[in-house]
């Protein structure tokens, strides 16, 4: 396969160098491409985000070799006239700005439909009047239930692929009723989807949009109380990774019986990588990034990483490393939730060649001896705090 490196693109034409606009840098995803870019291609990131911490080892000192290739621009895309300029002067704008926890959800719906749906309307717009490209990072939550899961629970069709596999371009997005609020991020991540696709149909907008299977690595979401808020209920890897740092059980939410699958972030980087550096092969399309290969139910997961982090840490397992949760307890109400999340990767492997590649043990295994060399001495330290009184 080609790569930047060679600097010719899959089918051997010439990459020149570009301008990218990466609104969200500072997240976990944006941090990871940053580093991506800035290590081993020659393109030039103007990085947006209100706050820098997990790149700050990209902006400083100013004697990096990449010093000059990337700029932070602190501002809040609400709300900031500087944003349009930022996209004018770049060639590819990538949007990855959002709240995507599911805890939010429910107890945020309207600041989940603002940032994921309205906040994003001035970024299309930018695009398509400018005429400059976009890779938009949506969510495998657009697919919401599958078919399999209105069948009786004793049904053989419930196994057949037809009925559960996710596919870009053939299956349906069906979400709860309105009442079940956690819908709200993937109805407001549907429609921002329609609408980017209707401009291209409309206004010729060149456009990919990215379908995350849950990405993994270090620096994903927070750890409550200690870079997060003592309150919040990061993604459920974080999450079982703080219950595994303060040697708590690990609650499996009505059960953990939910299938997911999990693919490594540097993998997804990779993916990331092709689209950017092959606009002809990825522009109109839509992609699910992710690896069905690492499918496992959550109770599974959790018996995973508990085996995981006992090896990385040298600590031995709590006696009762599980807990079962109801949804209402631990979401609140109006949570509802999905079967399963496959993803078909027929088209990116078609149109990128890309396969994901680390396995659920080895991404685990990254991604926990991150957390617990990052967060472990200051859990202890929180931990033996007295509490002021």
């Amino acid at each position: 396969m080609a790569t930047s490196s060679a600097n010719v693109d899959l089918d051997g034409n010439p990459i020149r160098p570009l301008t990218i606009c990466m609104i969200g840098a500072g997240g976990f995803i944006g941090s990871h491409l940053c580093e991506k870019l800035m290590v081993e291609t020659q393109h030039t990131v103007l990085a947006v985000d209100v706050y820098n911490d997990k790149i700050k080892h990209l902006l400083e000192p100013d004697s990096l070799p990449w010093a000059n290739r990337i700029q932070f621009h602190r501002l809040n895309i609400k709300n900031d006239s500087r944003l349009e300029g930022l996209i004018k002067c770049s060639d590819l704008t990538v949007n990855l700005a959002a709240i995507c926890t599911p805890a939010d959800y429910n107890t945020r719906p309207l600041d989940t439909i603002y940032s994921n749906f309205i906040d994003a309307l001035p970024v299309v717009k930018y695009c398509s009047e400018n005429n400059k490209r976009l890779i938009h990072f949506s969510t495998c939550e657009v697919y919401g239930k599958t078919i399999g899961s209105f069948l009786p629970q004793d049904s053989p069709l419930r196994q057949d692929p037809a009925y559960y596999i996710l596919k870009e371009d053939t299956s349906p997005c069906i979400f709860g009723s309105i009442e079940k609020q956690r819908w709200s991020y993937a109805c407001a991540k549907q429609l921002i989807e329609r609408l980017i696709y209707a401009e291209g149909a409309e206004n010729g907008l060149e456009f990919t949009i990215v379908r995350p299977f849950n990405w993994i690595g270090p620096r994903m979401d927070f750890i409550p109380g200690i870079d997060g808020p003592s309150e919040g209920v990061p993604r459920v890897l974080a999450c079982f990774s703080n219950n595994l740092l303060r040697r708590e059980p690990l609650k499996l939410v009505d059960g953990g019986e939910s299938q997911r699958t999990f693919v490594y972030i540097k993998d997804a980087i990779e993916a990331v990588h092709l689209m950017i550096e092959n606009p002809a092969r990825a522009n109109g399309h839509i992609f699910n990034v992710g690896n069905p290969n690492n499918e496992v139910t959550v109770r599974q997961l959790a018996e995973m990483m508990t085996k995981v982090y006992a090896k990385v840490s040298g600590e031995d397992s709590i006696e009762n490393p599980t807990i079962d949760v109801s949804s209402k307890e631990f979401y609140g109400e109006g949570y509802d939730d999905s079967d399963k999340r496959i993803p078909d990767m027929a088209i990116i492997n078609k149109q990128l060649g890309w396969d994901p590649k680390t396995s659920l043990w080895d991404l685990l295994e990254s991604t926990l001896t991150y957390q617990h060399r990052t967060y472990a001495e200051a859990i202890r330290q929180s931990i033996a705090k007295p509490v002021a009184s």
